[in-house]
């Protein structure tokens, strides 16, 4: 097991012994952080305003929180009621540093599974970059007929200026007492949660004032996830129940942050699984991630867009969305939209 590994571990169930050895690099890492934000907040390091209200859905954990079909949904939502949409993002995990356009077509070793996913679920314009200015720029250069631009993470990418912010939080961590990076999961305190506009909880329905002293200019709402039926790979329209899967050998694999979520609930919809593979987070799936007598395969709609043309056991796809509360678009609109 590597130093990351167990560092992740300790995140989950921590050691005290490890706690007193971070703690004191968690304290340089949260100072660094704050006094960041803060130079960007005076102006000393300058943040660059585009044309278009941006508004950023992040979080401040490292891992996943459920933000990308988050974005989807709301992306979605405000193109219902007449807002033309954007999407940037960095482009986690592809092989490419450029800043470019997603197509439909691309491949998620350039472009990023993330970025396709979203441009395969909501037909929206994208791009990705590093620098998330230059990919909003292009993007508007692209589609200048675009009004409002939806950044998928980057909340801590404070050189694009932004109109709004929307921190995903995962119900299961309110309450808990978090440290940043290393010592906790992190990347910045959780008195950063004062600074938004918006603080959806995923995964669940509930309030979280009660456990973090949150202004009023915080508007706190919360999100779930809705499970759809499972389809054959490029074939969506061929669709199977649980049963299917009885007395076939049956493998989950996920390449995703926290797979045990995406196997859970497999169980919890009574798929019979005999193996279950976790992947890192963005890795490419080959066909020797998967073992030969496999009959099914079971993998998320974020790794689908990552299998490319060779030959694999019958693959299936368990759909996820977001449901998010139709308040938020309407709201997102009144507050930053310039029309």
């Amino acid at each position: 097991m590597d130093i990351t590994q167990t560092i992740e571990q300790h995140w989950q169930k921590p050691k005290w012994w490890l706690s007193v050895l971070l703690y004191p690099f968690s304290r340089v890492f949260s100072l660094v952080s704050i006094i960041r934000r803060w130079l960007y907040q005076q102006g000393i390091l300058k943040g660059v305003q585009i044309r278009v209200p941006v508004v950023v859905i992040g979080n401040i954990h490292s891992g996943g929180v459920g933000k990308t079909p988050i974005t989807a949904a709301l992306a979605q939502d405000l193109q219902n009621i007449g807002i033309k949409i954007g999407i940037i993002s960095r482009g986690y995990g592809r092989q490419t540093t450029d800043v470019r356009i997603v197509k439909a077509s691309d491949t998620a070793q350039t472009v990023g599974d993330e970025p396709l996913f979203l441009v395969n679920k909501t037909g929206v314009p994208m791009a990705v970059g590093i620098d998330r200015v230059a990919a909003a720029e292009l993007l508007l250069s692209k589609y200048p007929d675009i009004q409002m631009i939806l950044s998928d993470d980057g909340l801590q990418h404070y050189r694009l200026a932004r109109d709004g912010e929307i921190i995903v939080f995962p119900a299961s961590d309110i309450g808990e007492s978090l440290d940043v990076l290393p010592n906790g999961c992190l990347r910045e305190p959780l008195s950063r949660l004062r600074y938004a506009d918006f603080i959806l909880i995923s995964n669940n329905a509930c309030d979280m004032k009660w456990a973090y002293p949150l202004p009023d200019s915080v508007t706190v709402l919360s999100s779930t996830l809705e499970f759809g039926a499972l389809y054959a790979f490029r074939q969506p329209e061929k669709t199977v129940r649980a049963d299917f899967f009885t007395n076939k050998k049956t493998v989950a694999l996920a390449g995703i942050a926290r797979p045990e979520r995406f196997f859970n609930t497999l169980y919890a919809l009574g798929i019979k699984v005999d193996e279950t593979i976790s992947l890192p987070d963005h890795k490419a799936l080959t066909i020797e991630d998967i073992p030969p007598d496999t009959e099914a395969l079971i993998i998320t709609e974020k790794d689908a867009v990552k299998l490319g043309s060779e030959p694999l056991p019958p693959v299936w796809i368990l759909p996820l969305n977001a449901i998010i509360p139709p308040e938020l678009s309407m709201l997102v609109k009144k507050k930053f939209w310039y029309g």
